[in-house]
């Protein structure tokens, strides 16, 4: 029986092997490809270590463009949606769970059901919105855009209703109000689950296109995803570069993770360990 649990245990290991490299080599071939001259890219079998290297030329043909603009506004945008983002759905999601007000239950079902609408589905009442009251072609209304998450509320509030009652109540008695519970008392406790949507949200708000592409309109306040769209417009032709562009553009997202990764695994924990 143990022998037949230990082959077992081989076969699936070898197996998800094989899907993770399947999984990885396109990933693998980005940057292999980022690497190379133009007329190595495309050689069959595959060089998936470059025989001739062309890595400085390749970034520095990338970076000497408006990509490093671009990149700025992808950090400034993202950076600041996720911080109000995280802010607005916490506290949402602590006055939800918390804070017993009439109507409260009702209120948050409405929420979820306008969650339930594509985005798709409101765009041109947002356009509208935006152009009347000066909100289109700016950082800043993309930024308003995507800082009202219903997914970040109803996510975060299953997190604080674990939180046990008696905390707050002691706190109370010592004359804390909720600006004070919520900030000093509940949110510490539920950290590593507002890591995890912190690095949700940066994901999604720097991989966006839709957004973007619809209320923005002046070039130099292009995303990271417009940035690349007009760079292959400009270098189609130039698949080695266009490989270097999107190799620089998914180094913070591994960043993010690589520092975040043990939050992401506190908070799934949470997620299955309640009381």
């Amino acid at each position: 029986m143990d022998k037949y649990q230990n082959l077992k245990k081989i076969l699936l290991t070898l197996v998800m092997l094989v899907v993770g490299i399947l999984f990885m080599s396109p990933f693998l071939w980005m940057i292999s490809a980022s690497l190379k001259p133009e007329a190595d890219v495309f050689v069959y079998p595959i060089q998936w270590i470059p025989q001739h290297w062309n890595v400085i030329e390749n970034y520095k043909a990338v970076w000497e463009t408006k990509f490093s603009l671009y990149y700025w506004n992808s950090i400034k945008v993202s950076v600041l949606t996720t911080a109000l983002s995280v802010l607005l759905s916490s506290m949402a999601a602590y006055a939800f769970s918390k804070i017993k007000f009439r109507g409260r239950n009702g209120l948050f079902v409405l929420i979820l059901a306008i969650y339930m609408i594509p985005s798709q589905a409101i765009l041109v009442p947002q356009f509208l919105l935006f152009r009347w009251i000066g909100l289109f072609d700016s950082h800043f209304g993309l930024i308003l855009l995507g800082s009202f998450s219903v997914l970040g509320t109803f996510m975060l509030r299953q997190f604080y209703l674990g939180i046990h009652d008696e905390y707050m109540e002691s706190a109370r008695i010592d004359g804390a109000g909720h600006l004070r519970i919520f900030w000093s008392i509940c949110t510490p406790l539920v950290r590593p689950a507002i890591a995890t949507y912190a690095i949700l949200r940066f994901i999604w708000t720097w991989n966006d296109y839709q957004n973007p592409l619809i209320f923005l309109r002046t070039k130099d306040l292009f995303t990271l995803p417009l940035g690349i769209r007009s760079f292959a417009d400009l270098n189609g032709e130039f698949y080695s570069l266009i490989m270097a562009a999107s190799v620089s553009a998914i180094v913070p997202l591994l960043i993010i993770f690589i520092i975040g990764q043990k939050q992401v695994i506190e908070g799934i924990s949470m997620g299955g360990v309640k009381g």
